[in-house]
């Protein structure tokens, strides 16, 4: 059993990105495709604690039912929030990494370098190609946020 859990979309370049990095440092993390397996209200509400920010920071925005849903309406309660992600899985925000250094939204890829347990084992690019890590397994360049 993995100690590392991604919440992942196939489908997602920055989703694909995390979980290569994750294999890069050895690790085979469990993989929940979250929107054919979506997290229990607990699950969610856990991870979300756990990522330590706001429900809105989890949320997707830039899909199409977060407009449709009137999801940015300032007067959407959490708990109405949290139903329309548990409803509509695609409106939860990937990828969520855990791992025994914590629990990120890794948005961009590289932010899942801060809670691998194990250093990276070698070079690593992103599917665009930017590099992200070099040949001896050290970060390429920071993310600024």
């Amino acid at each position: 059993m993995s100690d590392i859990t991604i919440y992942h979309n196939p489908q997602c370049g920055t989703s694909r990105n995390t979980l290569a990095l994750i294999g890069n440092s050895g690790a085979e993390p469990r993989v929940v495709e979250y929107l054919k397996t979506p997290p229990s209200r607990t699950e969610l509400l856990a991870l979300i604690a756990a990522i330590g920010g706001s429900v809105r920071e989890v949320m997707r925005s830039k899909e199409a039912l977060y407009q449709e849903l009137d999801l940015a309406n300032p007067a959407r309660s959490d708990d109405e929030l949290i139903d329309a992600m548990l409803a509509h899985p695609i409106l939860i925000n990937r990828p969520i990494v855990v791992t025994p250094l914590g629990t990120r939204l890794c948005r961009p890829s590289e932010a899942v370098l801060d809670i691998l347990p194990q250093a990276q084992r070698g070079a690593f690019s992103k599917e665009d190609g930017e590099p992200v890590v070099d040949a001896q397994g050290r970060r390429v360049n920071q993310a600024s946020d």
